[in-house]
């Protein structure tokens, strides 16, 4: 009975860090692309932004992520960008970006640096933490 709970303490580590290593992986890799992305054009320069990617179908983007996101824009005013995009419309944008499931969410520091990316639904604590440490 220990040797299966250690097995299964250590598969569950290994998959923790294996997760955190794609996260930063991907952050790394869609920080190169979104310097130029047509996306981030039409940003206003020195304001973090968030870009949210969602779907007409996601029950989550519609129930949590948006209501999340439009706290977010209460609090912090003309101090916040968000960015949606619908991943079915602009395909294109979601395979640029390595979005593969919604919501996902990417929080861009004010140079437009890519700093964050949330797989799945963030609260607005979480993303207010995430700009905070992307400032």
């Amino acid at each position: 009975m220990l040797e299966r709970l250690l097995l299964v303490s250590t598969l569950l580590a290994l998959g923790a860090l294996a997760y955190c290593a794609f996260r930063r992986y991907h952050v790394r890799s869609v920080a190169v692309k979104a310097a130029a992305d047509p996306l981030l054009l039409g940003l206003k320069p020195d304001v973090p932004a968030i870009v949210y990617f969602t779907t007409p179908g996601c029950v989550p983007c519609k129930t949590q992520q948006a209501p999340a996101l439009d706290r977010l824009q209460v609090q912090l005013g003309e101090a916040i960008q968000i960015v949606r995009v619908d991943a079915s419309e602009d395909s294109e944008a979601a395979a640029r970006w390595g979005v593969f499931s919604a919501p996902t969410t990417f929080v861009i520091d004010p140079r437009q640096q890519v700093r964050q990316v949330n797989h799945g639904v963030a609260d607005t604590h979480t993303l207010l933490r995430q700009l905070e440490q992307a400032r």
